[in-house]
């Protein structure tokens, strides 16, 4: 059930049963969208106001609100819990380089969520047992890409829930939990009913010649390489008959930068393992960050990935939930 709350007070009577919605969790944007029919619109449904579903992070605060008199709807829109810490920085302390943070996880990351958001998150205050020791954010990161980082770094994973307490609007709960692979857990197979595709690309560019601006001998030209383990350096591992290159020209793109893109490009036409599958089905409560595998007999290959992104949707009073396997997002971007 999708509810609209004050910050305040739930509003009664649910105003959004039925509208349509979809919460995308963790995608780029991280945003979601209400749309309700015009002669359903109330003056609650207005900027700053809350849209949730109860023990889930699937909500968000109301940011944006189109109308159009030829619409028959009127659309609420704004970033999910998620997309509000992806929009908070965390900055070194002045004559510092780098942001540097020790402590257990959970009181790490109280010190730095709760005073961003005026009450409405609140980490748990559980003693997890797991502590960092001079973890370096990286320079002006988000909170969320940097408290992602920090977790990942001990097995554990950002966990993000919205709260009731006795027909108020409560809070986000916010809490470091371990990650569990299903992939060790459950062997999927056709066997188990479920249908994926699996990708093993081997033949793919590890050597990348970036030619930037200039002329001539004058040209900003340096080479990328692909290592077996996936990291990209300036030096050479695979040579001969195993030596794949390609020339990547960008002249538009300011020196400083042009590293930046050429490595995002060599990731994307490098060797690599792509899996996707139908999570939902598996019928267990998989969560972002959580991994899942599987495995095709016949050519005995073998992937798992984490969940990188859940989108939850309402139509027509069906819910349904999508899930998204890290790198899903950036082949159909790309």
């Amino acid at each position: 059930m999708v509810i609209l709350a004050t910050l305040q007070k739930e509003i009664g009577s649910n105003p959004l049963m039925d509208a349509n919605c979809s919460f995308d969790v963790n995608g780029d944007d991280k945003t979601f969208s209400v749309k309700i029919a015009r002669c359903n619109w109330t003056e609650d449904m207005m900027f700053g106001n809350l849209v949730y579903v109860p023990d889930t992070e699937f909500g968000g605060i109301i940011g944006n609100v189109l109308t159009s008199t030829t619409l028959d709807y009127i659309e609420l829109q704004g970033y999910t819990w998620r997309g509000r810490m992806e929009h908070k920085i965390i900055s070194p302390p002045d004559g510092s380089d780098y942001k540097v943070v020790s402590g257990e996880l959970n009181a790490v990351m109280k010190e730095l969520i709760e005073p961003e958001f005026g009450g409405l998150y609140v980490v748990s205050g559980e003693n997890t047992g797991v502590s960092v020791k001079n973890f370096q954010f990286d320079r002006y990161c988000t909170l969320l890409s940097g408290i992602n980082k920090m977790l990942q770094s001990k097995g554990y994973r950002l966990d993000i829930q919205h709260k009731r307490e006795r027909g108020v609007p409560g809070y986000v709960l916010v809490q470091a939990v371990p990650v569990v692979d299903y992939s060790d857990q459950i062997e999927l197979s056709k066997d188990s009913g479920l249908n994926y595709t699996m990708e093993d690309k081997r033949d793919g560019v590890n050597h990348l010649i970036v030619t930037g601006k200039g002329e001539m001998q004058d040209r900003n030209v340096f080479h990328l390489y692909v290592w077996p383990d996936g990291s990209i350096k300036k030096t050479q591992y695979y040579k001969g008959l195993d030596e794949i290159t390609e020339v990547y020209e960008n002249t538009s793109t300011e020196t400083d930068e042009l590293e930046s893109q050429a490595n995002k490009r060599l990731q994307k036409v490098c060797s690599k393992k792509t899996f996707g599958m139908d999570v939902e089905r598996l019928g267990i409560n998989v969560a972002i960050g959580d991994i899942v595998g599987g495995r095709d007999y016949l050519t005995g290959m073998y992937a798992s990935k984490p969940v990188e992104n859940i989108v939850y949707s309402v139509t027509a009073g069906v819910e349904s939930k999508e899930y998204q396997l890290e790198g899903e997002n950036d082949d159909e971007n790309n």
